[in-house]
């Protein structure tokens, strides 16, 4: 697949919001079938980060129903490294299982991520945390619900519309990497008047600003797209917002390599210290 400009294809977003949904359950039962079984291989891509079966097997069912579903839009993949060379800013980006950490220590925290990405914004997306039995998505429209209930593949259970919370400037709730909190991201959460400190694993951070049980998630360490893009995308539809933590500038997508810069995903009622 080439480039396919800065327009795309415009896509049907009731089809993308069942298709985004479906793929992310059945893929969360896979990574669950494996997590929930015998011990399980850990291997070391060339970025010294851990891959597991799970991570090849969702990526793998989520990647042939995303081609199948919508044959003529760039696919970026983690797990597929040829697709890291695809250029425009209009397409479909997949973290089959961010926090493969997490899921190799059986701490929960892990996700199925998948967003769709128009002219480098982050449009639609689903963050499924298969062991939490938690799934938030953006609806056809671009509002961001969590579903609960049995999450039948083909009957939608109870769905909630989230929003953020007005936040507390005398006491914010902050929310941190488990496994990436350093002593800068420290440094900066100390600019604030803080009443809690959450640690979450994998893209659930984005989603709790958008639920309102947190206000402000600073990251002061190397992400790459496909971690952030679902979040982003919920967290938007949610009424939150994301930038970058040089400039405060929105965070944007379709960068070369796919890198991301520090940002801070808040909700916007919260007063953002500089650097």
């Amino acid at each position: 697949i080439g480039n396919l400009g800065r327009i795309g294809p415009i896509l049907d977003f009731d089809k993308l919001e069942r298709v985004m949904r479906v793929l992310a359950l059945q893929a969360g039962d896979l990574i669950m079938d494996i997590y929930n079984g015998p011990e399980f291989e850990v291997k070391t891509k060339f970025d010294e980060s851990p891959v597991t079966e799970a991570d090849e097997a969702a990526d793998a069912w989520i990647s042939a129903g995303l081609r199948a579903a919508f044959p003529d839009v760039n696919l970026v993949t983690e797990e597929q490294s040829d697709s890291h060379s695809l250029s425009g800013h209009t397409f479909l980006i997949v973290d089959p299982l961010d926090g493969t950490k997490e899921f190799v220590h059986r701490r929960g925290d892990f996700t199925v991520n998948i967003a769709y990405v128009v002219e480098g914004v982050p449009v639609r997306g689903v963050v499924y945390a298969p062991a939490k039995r938690r799934i938030f998505y953006t609806d056809s429209t671009g509002v961001s619900v969590e579903e609960t209930g049995a999450f039948d593949l083909q009957t939608l259970g109870l769905r909630t519309r989230i929003s953020v919370a007005k936040p507390d400037h005398q006491g914010l709730r902050v929310v941190a990497s488990k496994s990436h909190r350093d002593q800068a991201t420290d440094d900066y959460i100390l600019k604030y008047h803080v009443s809690d400190i959450k640690s979450a694993g994998s893209s659930l951070k984005f989603c709790l600003i958008a639920t309102g049980e947190a206000d402000v998630y600073p990251r002061l360490g190397r992400t790459m797209e496909w971690d952030t893009a679902a979040g982003h995308a919920i967290l938007l539809g949610a009424g939150g917002d994301v930038v970058r933590f040089d400039d405060q500038t929105p965070l944007k997508y379709g960068k070369v390599d796919f890198a991301n810069p520090f940002f801070i995903a808040f909700a916007p009622s919260v007063e953002l210290k500089t650097a």
